[in-house]
């Protein structure tokens, strides 16, 4: 009987203990949430959460519309997945520049795993010391202002049909957003769309590969247009002789590549042709940057790059354009490494974060009309696009800044430079000007949804034809 009541006892009291320390957990999670202050947001449903916020428009434009209610630092719910959006240039700073180590790591999710093996890349890499090597490798070697004159050969290469195709698939498959319910992977059919892009890229850059490390057996050093290294080469290079913390595999090489060209071709292709619909749009500037062009080059079949840097006012175009018309409107996506304090607002772990660098670049309490057109805006002006000037971030900031800055420009400023050189550029059919559709595409990539058709005329010789530029 006392041994009964000793184990009564004890039970008793286990159980006491036991719904103390309930209570005490219990009592310091709500405090700890009570203390915890949220960004703003609209309102949530049951399991779509924030989703249904985003139907009607193109992503950049409505979250901006929200920021514009909710605040240029807001909290949205997609799925399961927590998401902050940024909309200020003040706010920017402090995720790309006060704390960029809390936010450098990128977002899993299975387009970038299938696309980038694994995310061996740079630009959705995984931050670490493997990415601070490969990104180091990249603006030292691959992508250095001497390096990027030497890619016009491969920039031709058979790669290139392929991009369109890729680009299209990559984003936020729908089972992105609803990790837990595996069921979804195998429903949206995205995957083996994936797996198949993915198949028919690598196959293409494994030809590219093995060519060169055949040559490379034969002694051919160098596979670029004038004998001298081209991008494969450098890369083959340091894998065979620097002694490297991490070793590069073939699928480090192709991710690597795989980035350069899928950031540096449709971005810079769709920023050429925004600049001619302004140009278009603007006759005045289509004049003044015209003639810059034709002076600097009198004389001259080719715009060669050297002379290329006299180009003041196109350079303001360019810029302009890129302003106005950001090929990738959405900094690639940050997720938060440790719960950090932003503006008065708790960022918990995982939450990823999106800054919407077209929003910031259109906000009227850092730019004078910033939906009109006006290169003059730039003259004279300290903005530049290095990640200094939060309000203006085409290529980012911080650590996770795009190294390809170079090739970039490289690929927006001489084609462009070329066309206005050798041609006269005129709407077919009498169109108005005004008239031109400027809606955008839907998707990573905001190029014009409608094609543009100009007629280009031979200043030369006054020979008409017409060319298509899609």
């Amino acid at each position: 009987m006392e041994i009964y009541s000793s184990l009564n006892y004890y039970n008793l009291l286990s159980l006491l203990l036991f719904f103390s320390s309930l209570f005490i957990l219990v009592r310091r999670q709500w405090r700890n949430e009570r203390q915890t202050k949220w960004p703003p947001g609209p309102w949530r449903l049951p399991f779509i959460g924030s989703l249904h916020h985003l139907i009607g428009g193109l992503p950049h434009r409505r979250l901006r519309t929200l920021a514009q209610k909710y605040g240029p630092l807001i909290y949205l719910q997609l799925g399961e997945i927590p998401v902050v959006v940024i909309s200020s240039p003040a706010i920017a700073k402090e995720i790309l520049k006060t704390h960029d180590l809390a936010f450098a790591d990128r977002p899993q999710l299975t387009s970038l795993n299938t696309i980038f093996y694994n995310q061996k890349d740079i630009i959705f890499g995984q931050y670490g010391d493997y990415w601070r090597q490969m990104r180091k490798i990249c603006i030292l070697e691959l992508l250095s202002a001497k390096m990027v004159k030497s890619f016009s050969a491969i920039r031709q290469d058979e790669l290139l049909s392929l991009v369109s195709s890729i680009s299209s698939t990559i984003g936020f498959d729908v089972a992105d957003l609803f990790p837990s319910c595996k069921i979804l992977h195998k429903m949206s059919g995205s995957k083996s769309k994936l797996v198949n892009a993915h198949q028919k890229v690598d196959g293409v850059m494994e030809d590219i590969l093995n060519k060169h490390i055949e040559n490379r057996g034969a002694g051919n050093k160098g596979n670029g247009e004038f004998g001298d290294e081209d991008l494969v080469d450098v890369f083959l290079r340091i894998k065979e002789n620097a002694e490297l913390q991490f070793t590069i595999t073939n699928d480090h090489i192709k991710a690597v590549i795989l980035d350069i060209f899928l950031a540096g071709t449709e971005t810079s292709f769709t920023v050429i042709i925004w600049a001619l619909v302004e140009l278009m749009k603007n006759p005045h500037v289509m004049a003044k940057a015209q003639s810059e062009v034709r002076q600097v080059f009198k004389g001259k079949k080719n715009v060669d790059e050297e002379d290329f840097e006299k180009l003041t006012y196109l350079k303001l175009v360019i810029k302009e354009t890129l302003r106005l018309h950001f090929p990738v409107p959405f900094i690639g996506p940050r997720e938060c490494r440790e719960q950090t304090n932003i503006d008065g607002y708790t960022i918990p772990l995982k939450t990823r974060v999106l800054v919407n660098a077209w929003a910031l670049a259109r906000d009227p309490e850092s730019w004078h009309d910033p939906e009109n057109f006006i290169p003059e805006r730039f003259e004279n002006s300290s903005i530049d696009f290095t990640g200094n000037h939060f309000e203006f971030v085409p290529f980012g900031a911080g650590r996770r800044m795009c190294p390809g800055m170079l090739f970039g420009l490289a690929n927006v400023g001489l084609p462009l430079a070329q066309l206005l050189l050798h041609f006269g550029w005129e709407l077919p059919y009498g169109t108005n000007p005004k008239d031109l559709d400027m809606t955008e595409t839907h998707g990573i990539v905001a190029a014009k949804k409608k094609y543009l058709y100009l007629v280009a005329i031979d200043h030369r010789n006054d020979e008409e034809f017409d060319m298509l530029l899609a």
